[in-house]
């Protein structure tokens, strides 16, 4: 839900930009390399630290790039599969640093076993959560559902949870909860999400296998199938 609308507000606002970067000769692949190494650097310097604040800023500045390089790419109609092929691949990498990022804070200082091994369970559910509406797409099914927690989900309320429990650190008591619940909430929307694929998945594959009729029985093949015996 959030990539539909905000994605559409932001592209409004930030076109004016990616036109001057593209004046200035920069790549939408720069864009999208550029803001990726900001977004772990973010992630893995501040949070380990416990510096959810200024994590939480510079990673939020960082992710405007997956809206940027798109939009470079379009005003200057070079879209192409490699720099989807790339944007997809190292926004898996940007979410992994984040959760991982997090998961390091309660190895360490943070000193919670649970919440590290709930914030290990956001990164790898994301993950596989994005990998199913791929790989379901590959085998030629159109995937349409989105469900409950996307990655604009997962994001907003990790960041925003992560910012607003910096305020700990200059005085606001309490606050520091948020960012608990906020993986919590993120690991059950993420496992909802994952279920919902798998099931819109499991469903649409039924209806095309039905479409296309029985295959052929066991052991029907021509003869020259059945005469190679070739691995």
């Amino acid at each position: 839900m959030l990539n539909k609308y905000a994605r559409a507000f932001f592209t409004r606002v930030l076109t004016p930009f990616a036109a001057l970067l593209l004046r200035l000769g920069v790549s939408p692949d720069a864009v999208t390399l550029i803001g990726t190494g900001g977004v772990v650097a973010g992630a893995l310097v501040f949070f380990p630290q416990g510096e959810f604040f200024w994590g939480a800023v510079t990673i939020t500045l960082f992710v405007f790039s997956d809206l940027i390089d798109g939009n470079m790419a379009r005003q200057a109609g070079t879209s192409s599969r490699w720099g989807a092929f790339l944007d997809s691949t190292l926004d898996r990498v940007a979410d992994a640093a984040v959760f991982g990022g997090l998961a390091l804070w309660y190895a360490g200082r943070g000193d919670s076993i649970l919440l590290c091994a709930v914030a290990i369970f956001c990164l790898a559910s994301g993950q596989v959560v994005s990998y199913t509406k791929a790989r379901g797409e590959s085998i030629g099914l159109p995937v349409r559902v989105n469900g409950l927690v996307e990655r604009a989900e997962r994001l907003v309320i990790t960041l925003v949870s992560a910012g607003l429990a910096g305020f700990e650190k200059f005085g606001v008591p309490h606050i520091g909860v948020l960012l608990p619940i906020a993986l919590w909430v993120v690991a059950v929307g993420s496992l909802v999400t994952l279920a919902q694929r798998v099931v819109t998945v499991r469903r649409e594959a039924a209806e095309a296998d039905a479409a296309a009729g029985p295959g052929p029985e066991p052991g029907s093949g021509t003869g020259a199938e059945q005469g190679s015996g070739s691995a």
